[in-house]
C-alpha cells in the first residue's frame, strides 16, 4: 500500500494541479461558469485516458521502439527536471509556452498540462519495470488524478482564499521535490544501466 501511496504522491506532483490552477482559469475565463465545469470534466477525463493508454501500453511501446527500461528512466529523469526547473523558475509565457485563445479541446488542457511528457514517461516506466503491478499502478493514478480533479474544479475558491503568490510558492516548492525525484529516477537507470553493462 505504501508503494501506492509514493506512486500516487509521484504522479500528484508530476499532474502539478496547484500550478495549473492560473493557466485553467485564465482558458475558461470567457466562458460560462456552466459550460467551465463541463470543458474542465471533458479535459481531465481525457487527460485519464491518455495517461492509463500510457500505463497499460507502455511495455508494449517499449518492445515495438526495442527500447531498454534505463532509457526511459533517464529520460523521465531528465524529463521531469526539466519540468521542475521551469516551475521553480518559470518563463514569462508559462510553464507550457503560448496559449492558444477558445475553448480547449485536448490542447493544451489536457494534454500537455494534465497529461504532459513527464506524466506519459513516469506512467510508461511504473508499467514496464514491474507490469505485474498493473492494477496497483492504475489506483495510484487514479488518486492522484481524483484529487488534481478536486483541486482544479475549486479553482476558483483556491486562487480567492490563497491568492497568486501562495499558489506560486506552493508551486516552486513542488518544482523542488520533482527535481529531487527526477534526479533519483536518472540515478536509478544510471546505476541499473551501469549495472547491467558490467561483467
Amino acid at each position: 500500500m505504501s508503494e501506492i501511496v509514493s506512486a500516487a504522491l509521484l504522479l500528484f506532483l508530476i499532474l502539478d494541479p496547484l500550478g495549473n490552477i492560473p493557466v485553467f482559469l485564465s482558458l475558461l475565463r470567457n466562458l460560462p461558469p456552466e459550460r467551465q465545469r463541463i470543458v474542465l470534466a471533458r479535459e481531465l477525463l481525457i487527460a485519464l485516458a491518455v495517461l492509463m493508454l500510457f500505463l497499460w501500453g507502455g511495455k508494449y511501446a517499449l518492445e515495438v521502439m526495442h527500447l531498454r527500461q534505463e532509457s526511459v528512466s533517464i529520460a523521465g529523469g531528465i524529463v521531469l527536471f526539466l519540468i521542475g526547473i521551469r516551475m521553480i523558475f518559470p518563463p514569462p509565457e508559462g510553464l507550457m509556452g503560448e496559449i492558444p485563445d477558445g475553448e480547449p479541446f485536448i490542447v493544451p488542457m489536457a494534454i500537455p498540462l494534465v497529461a504532459g511528457p513527464s506524466g506519459m514517461a513516469a506512467v510508461m516506466l511504473m508499467g514496464s519495470d514491474d507490469p505485474g503491478r498493473l492494477l496497483d499502478w492504475s489506483l495510484a493514478l487514479l488518486l492522484a488524478w481524483a484529487v488534481t480533479a478536486a483541486i482544479l474544479f475549486s479553482a476558483p475558491l483556491l486562487y480567492r482564499l490563497l491568492g497568486r503568490r501562495a499558489l506560486t510558492a506552493i508551486e516552486r516548492l513542488m518544482g523542488m521535490l520533482l527535481v529531487a525525484i527526477s534526479v533519483q529516477m536518472f540515478l536509478d537507470g544510471l546505476a541499473t544501466y551501469l549495472g547491467g553493462a558490467s561483467p
